[in-house]
């Protein structure tokens, strides 16, 4: 397996990685990885979410429960924070879906040398 799933990372070093993200050639090679891939994981990020349990149920429940608001400064504000949530959650889902991608396009490219 790749060198991504042989060690945990530290903090620093997630740290600098991070702060290497901020590096304007470096962030846009990455945008162009995801924009080709785009629809094929918007698929792999749906099923994850699915499957996890993270929309269906308690989703549709918590969306009605906000329709139902009926103080609209409220709704407003449950709109707000359904909304900031469910980005958040898209957010770690959809990394944790990256770094799989990176790790199996590691291996095989490890595979290839």
């Amino acid at each position: 397996m790749a060198a991504m799933a042989d060690r945990a990372y530290s903090d620093a070093e997630i740290d600098a990685a991070v702060a290497l993200l901020q590096d304007a050639e470096r962030l846009r090679d990455a945008q162009e990885l995801v924009a080709r891939a785009a629809p094929q994981l918007q698929r792999v990020l749906n099923t994850a979410l699915s499957q996890g349990g993270w929309f269906g149920d308690i989703h549709d429940q918590a969306v009605q429960a906000v329709a139902r608001e009926e103080d609209l400064s409220q709704r407003a504000v449950a709109i707000s924070t359904l909304v900031a949530e469910e980005t958040r959650l898209g957010m770690l889902v959809g990394v944790a879906v990256g770094f799989e991608l990176a790790r199996t396009l590691e291996a095989d490219t490890s595979k290839g040398e």
